[in-house]
């Protein structure tokens, strides 16, 4: 059973986004993009639906979290009985198909369990599991391919991979799972700790540009580096959310996959982003809005696919229960075809304020501006 919406946190490389539990279990996770089908999906099912946690055996006194001061490097500490330990959680921006844990023993010893349940598909197929020739564990179903590398000791039982560890004041522990094709060869492995090192470095040169807006620096500083987590790096595109079908109320029926690039919410993100100096992010975006509208720009879509993809067809996967029994869990929107008026108009305003900052129109932007008020008036008179 998931667990509160609010007990999750998010992390991610500006290509995809996990959400990790305040109980030490990764629930959601699609890779290798954010409208990819998940690899973890117990957030709208059960933990066969695919999770990894890592937490104590025995039941914690406490827990609390933070993120790394400028990062999206979550930290989330456990206090037992007997200890304290820490679980540094991040994905590397960049090149990069990884996803690190690293497991940090501040006081006493404390022993812990993991539980790496993998389900391809949106949580459907039990992968074949085996192991590499350095020891790494290798899952895999149909294309897709997962490797986990840690020295914990890991065993099968249950159509899960299993493992229980006991970890002391001064000792890491790290777990790197990344990412490949099945029929290509294994991701090579990296080093955790300078992968942290190069993840803090990405994010704190990034929010440090921020400028100080008084006592609610902090506070903005945090929001710009949820919204650039929310960014698809490759592209320029800037997704609406992480996830999909999170209901409007528990056990509704409105629930949709909102991991799409919405021109509105897009335009939104981006006029936060310029009001403080982050203009790199709205000319990568207008490259990106450019390629997607293509030749022609009428009808201009309500949203895209991270890559500009018109074509997002709206499916149920039946053997999700939902968040919070919130059936049924969508895949795809079929919005993609509504007429909404306003997009037009923050289409505009959006590439206005990208000029007002000194962003320069390319050719393709100037042919746009007169086509997308052509199409705007055409839009009020159907809708008329």
């Amino acid at each position: 059973m998931a667990l509160k919406i609010e007990d999750y946190a998010m992390i991610g490389d500006c290509k995809t986004a996990a959400m990790v539990g305040r109980d030490g279990s990764i629930d959601w996770l699609c890779w290798p993009r954010f409208d990819s089908a998940a690899c973890f999906a117990a957030l709208l099912g059960e933990w066969d639906n695919g999770r990894w946690l890592i937490a104590p055996i025995e039941e914690p006194i406490g827990a609390s979290r933070r993120y790394r001061s400028g990062t999206l490097v979550l930290e989330t500490e456990f206090r037992t009985k007997s200890g304290r330990a820490t679980l540094v959680d991040f994905m590397i921006p960049g090149d990069f198909t990884d996803l690190v844990r690293i497991l940090i023993g501040r006081q006493g010893r404390v022993e812990f369990r993991t539980e790496f349940v993998v389900r391809f598909n949106y949580g459907a197929p039990v992968p074949w599991i085996n192991r590499l020739d350095d020891g790494s564990l290798c899952a895999i179903a149909s294309p897709e391919r997962l490797v986990l590398r840690t020295a914990a000791a890991l065993h099968g039982e249950d159509l899960k991979t299993v493992g229980e560890f006991t970890i002391e004041a001064g000792q890491s522990i790290p777990f790197v799972l990344s990412y490949g094709q099945s029929f290509q060869s294994p991701p090579p492995a990296i080093d955790a700790f300078d992968a942290l090192e190069q993840t803090e470095a990405f994010w704190r040169v990034w929010s440090d540009r921020c400028p100080e807006v008084g006592p609610w620096t902090e506070a903005v500083k945090r929001s710009l580096i949820t919204l650039k987590g929310l960014t698809y790096a490759p592209t320029g595109g800037i997704v609406a959310a992480p996830t999909t079908s999170l209901p409007e109320f528990a056990g509704g029926g409105r629930n949709w996959d909102y991991r799409y690039c919405w021109l509105r919410d897009a335009t939104f993100t981006l006029l936060a982003l310029m009001h403080l100096g982050y203009y790199d992010e709205a000319r990568a975006w207008q490259d990106w809005l450019l390629r997607a509208v293509a030749g022609s720009p009428e009808p201009v879509q309500i949203f895209y696919g991270v890559a500009g993809e018109r074509w997002l067809p709206e499916l149920t996967v039946p053997w999700l229960a939902g968040y919070e029994k919130s059936a049924p869990v969508r895949i795809g929107n079929a919005a993609s075809q509504q007429l909404q008026l306003d997009v037009l108009g923050e289409v505009a305003d959006a590439l206005f304020q990208a000029w007002k900052g000194g962003i320069g129109l390319t050719d393709r932007g100037r042919v746009l501006r007169p086509f997308v008020l052509e199409d705007l008036a055409r839009a009020w008179l159907r809708a008329g």
